[in-house]
């Protein structure tokens, strides 16, 4: 049975880096894909992959990580403060993020207009 479990933005934000990353790598050895509300900052995915890969077992075969961000095809100054304003705002609310235990997701793939997602 496949299991996706959504985490809000709101449930991590008031955590630190560690009790994140503990949550979220929890969640994926639970054989759960998680999407996240938002991303983490570039050094707690750095740390994500780094802890994931010093966990790595004969049970636990590591994650699949995938970030997924809007950004705006227009080149409008007006727009891109716009933008810069809201993630000054909000943080890194905008987008999401798929984590998934490997013996599950064989690969994701991303473009402009679609996310695939591979199972094993």
């Amino acid at each position: 049975m496949l299991t996706l479990q959504f985490v809000p933005y709101g449930e991590i934000e008031s955590l630190g880096t560690e009790e994140r990353l503990s949550m979220l790598v929890g969640i994926v050895k639970e054989e759960k894909i998680v999407l996240l509300e938002g991303r983490l900052h570039r050094k707690e995915e750095a740390e994500l992959i780094k802890r994931t890969m010093e966990e790595i077992s004969s049970t636990f075969k590591g994650i699949e990580l995938a970030v997924v961000y809007p950004r705006g095809k227009s080149a409008d100054l007006f727009r891109k403060l716009k933008e810069r304003v809201v993630t000054f705002l909000l943080g890194d609310r905008q987008g999401f993020t798929i984590i998934g235990p490997a013996t599950i997701v064989k690969e994701i793939k991303k473009d402009p207009d679609k996310i695939q997602l591979y199972l094993k």
